[in-house]
């Protein structure tokens, strides 16, 4: 019996067949017999791997038929000894190490492989010593070197994590534990293979997206959602057989159903409202920002149409493997709705960006929360007052002994640069005044974030935070109330000139944030290495571009889906350079290789989700009644959804907890990461040392919060709660005491109702 009736799928592409289906056939068991994946005298519980029975049966033949109907034969048959390798690969996996629990053996297996994928064939690789070895040096020998060397390391990238994060599957078996949603979607993407996919459809389709658009936010958001869109129709087919059979919790359905508690069915069906909405934002980034990608970077005629070409590659492998699964005994499709195996049969236009004229052609749930609907943001609830929820606060917080010096230093630098009103300088727009800086309370936002600054240290940092928050409420007011996408874009392209990596001098400032970096840019970077000016600088651009994406939103009234509203809110709230200022005034920078290592990206993204998603709450009515917002997971999860308020709000504070949780997991695991890697005792300290900061940091933007008059200057009836928390660990040598003595019980955000 199936647990759960599988939904009607939004699928605006066709299907189509490659008709070099049955020489893929052929060849690919051959060339799987070759290789020792048939006939291999590996075996697990007295059966091989696979036999000719269960190999017939998948038909990966068939699925690269549909996913590559354009291929020709010879490019069909290499496409497909891929996907034969890897299938085999996650079930050789599965039965040898899975089922085991070897970690050990696993971690052995695993680390052999990325030698065999030369990125310059000059690099010898080792001799294979099983059919998974054997056929990855095969298959990339084929591959690799047709190509060019920035594809070579993208697919290397791509295949390594694949491979790698099988390691992060086995850990939560082991540990029976279950990720939470935020946590699936980015570990989905590398161990999933979706990823891995889309390189080989620039294979398939013999063409390159263009290196210098390659990491661009538009590529990189249709490359993702193609793989969210694969991996999540994935795990609705193969519940059943991952879940109940082998014991599997890396699933989509399984982690909503723990998550929200609800029944396989109804995860089942925000499953795939998320596939859904995942395929709606490929459209909408396809149709809104490729046209002005290619001008920004002058992609020529023929870069455009092998960008298009790319693209159609990716809605064919959408549709394509959407066709398999119905088909594949591999997964749970008894009651699935079948089509003749030449595909549908569309009325109307296809291509890119045609969906919407064969839209009463769509399943019906495409109606249901996350399906086609309007996305014109109507104010259709005007009940912006809600009960705040418990916040889970593991961390304590200190301040920093020069607060009060602060306090006076970022007001005089504030009124200095033209950011305080009234004065001689009209650009500030009226958008703050003393009283609303007073109430704002920065000063302490900045101490009781970098407790153990020196008084220089703290006041660069102060004066960042100034800049980032006057930042935000400037382009709001300049940019976003007005619609100004002209002068928004030319803003948002002068801003990088302000922050010369050479220190060479800027032009000339047009705006009190111009004017700002100039002062501020010298004081912060002239005594650091060029390494990190460059990556500060970088995390700049990467905030100020995010603010396009909001403006374009904006335009379009358009509520963002909920995966890119969380990506894209750790831009939005300055994560990068969040990171970059729990940073300083460390006693050594952070190397790259630990700065690179997949746990501690994980804390610093934790960090940053709980502080924006955090903010989401706390600033909801400010942003909804008095600012017209629609850029706020509040919303977004409401909207999705369907829910009441409340409900939301529930929902994105259990997220909050959840994300806690992890950083809590994840710091518990250090010293076990840390004799893997065999760092020394110097740079184990350090990384202590960081991830301290990042609690700190954490725990004091909570004590701001409550603090601060931002978010509530107006009358609000129900106020949320804050428990005081003890620390456990004190900060190097300082003495930790309770959040609610920092708070204070007069504070409005901690009286009992």
């Amino acid at each position: 019996m199936q647990p759960f009736k599988l939904p009607d799928f939004y699928m605006p592409w066709p299907a189509r067949l490659n008709p070099n289906l049955e020489a893929a056939r052929v060849h690919s068991k051959a060339w799987a017999y070759e290789m020792g994946i048939l006939g291999s005298k590996e075996e697990a519980n007295g059966e091989p791997i696979w036999d000719e029975r269960k190999f017939d049966a998948h038909d990966y033949a068939l699925l690269c038929a549909y996913t590559h109907p354009d291929a020709p034969a010879t490019e069909l048959d290499l496409i497909t000894d891929w996907y034969v390798w890897v299938f085999f690969f996650d079930d050789h996996f599965l039965e040898i190490y899975k089922r085991s629990q070897d970690m050990i053996g696993a971690k052995a297996y695993l680390d052999r492989l990325p030698a065999f994928m030369p990125v310059y064939p000059t690099e010898a690789p080792p001799v294979p010593t099983n059919p998974v070895e054997r056929g990855l040096s095969n298959l990339w020998f084929r591959t690799a070197f047709t190509k060019s060397v920035e594809w070579r390391q993208r697919f290397f990238e791509s295949t390594k994590y694949l491979l790698e994060e099988s390691m992060w599957e086995l850990a939560n078996i082991n540990q029976n534990r279950i990720a939470n949603p935020i946590e699936y979607i980015e570990m989905r993407r590398k161990v999933g293979g979706a990823p891995w996919s889309a390189d080989l459809v620039e294979h398939a389709v013999f063409i390159e997206v263009p290196a210098k658009i390659a990491a661009t936010r538009p590529m990189r958001v249709l490359k993702d959602t193609f793989s969210d869109g694969v991996h999540l129709r994935n795990d609705l087919f193969s519940y059943q057989r991952e879940v109940e059979d082998e014991g599997e919790n890396s699933n989509c359905v399984l982690v909503v159903e723990k998550f929200l508690n609800v029944n396989p069915q109804d995860a089942a069906n925000l499953t795939n409202d998320l596939l859904t909405s995942r395929l709606h934002q490929f459209e909408n980034t396809a149709i809104t920002e490729l046209p002005l990608l290619f001008a920004e970077y002058g992609i020529d005629p023929v870069e455009q149409a092998n960008v298009l070409l790319y693209i159609k590659g990716l809605q064919d492998w959408q549709s394509g493997g959407h066709e398999w699964h119905l088909r594949s005994s591999r997964y749970m499709n008894e009651e699935a709705e079948t089509s003749p195996i030449t595909g549908r049969l569309v009325i109307g236009p296809t291509g890119l960006g045609t969906s919407l004229a064969r839209i009463f052609d769509l399943p019906r749930d495409t109606k249901r929360p996350g399906g086609l609907k309007t996305e014109k943001q109507v104010k259709d609830d005007f009940n912006y007052e809600f009960e705040f929820p418990n916040f889970y606060m593991p961390f304590s917080a200190q301040v920093n002994p020069h607060l009060e010096a602060v306090r006076l230093h970022i007001k005089a630098w504030a009124i200095a640069m033209g950011m305080l009103s009234p004065g001689e300088d009209s650009l500030n727009l009226g958008i703050w005044d003393e009283r609303k800086f007073d109430l704002m309370n920065l000063a302490f936002f900045a101490s009781v974030t970098n407790p153990d600054l020196t008084i220089i240290q703290l006041e660069i940092v102060a004066d960042w935070c100034v800049w980032m928050f006057f930042e935000d409420d400037y382009f709001h007011e300049r940019y976003k109330r007005t619609r100004d996408l002209v002068g928004a874009k030319e803003f948002i392209k002068r801003i990088p000139a302000f922050m010369p990596v050479d220190l060479t001098p800027p032009p000339v400032p047009t705006n009190p944030l111009e004017r700002a970096l100039i002062d501020l840019w010298p004081r912060t970077a002239s005594h650091l290495p060029l390494a990190w000016r460059q990556k500060f600088a970088n995390y700049m651009q990467s905030y100020i571009e995010a603010e396009w994406w909001e403006i374009s939103n904006v335009v379009q009234d358009r509520v963002p889906d909920p995966v890119d509203y969380v990506e894209m809110r750790r831009r939005t709230a300055a994560g990068d350079i969040t990171i970059a200022l729990a940073q300083y005034g460390l006693s050594e920078i952070i190397t790259p290789e630990i700065n690179s290592n997949r746990q501690i990206q994980s804390l610093n993204n934790i960090t940053i989700d709980w502080i924006g998603l955090s903010n989401d709450i706390v600033s909801y009515r400010k942003e909804m009644e008095f600012e017209g917002g629609i850029h706020n997971s509040v919303l977004v999860f409401k909207r999705f959804l369907d829910c009441p308020l409340q409900e939301s709000v529930n929902i994105v504070n259990n997220l909050l907890t959840a994300r806690l949780h992890e950083f809590e997991h994840i710091v518990a695991e250090l010293p076990t990461l840390f004799e893997q890697l065999n760092l020394d005792q110097n740079t184990r300290q350090q990384c202590f040392e960081y991830v301290k900061r990042l609690e700190i940091w954490i725990a004091g933007n909570f004590v701001w919060t409550n603090k601060t008059r931002r978010y509530n200057d107006f009358p609000v009836p129900n106020l949320p709660k804050a428990e005081p928390v003890v620390s456990k660990t004190p900060f190097l040598g300082n003495s930790a005491f309770k959040i609610g003595s920092l708070v204070g019980t007069s504070n409005p955000f901690v009286n009992q109702r």
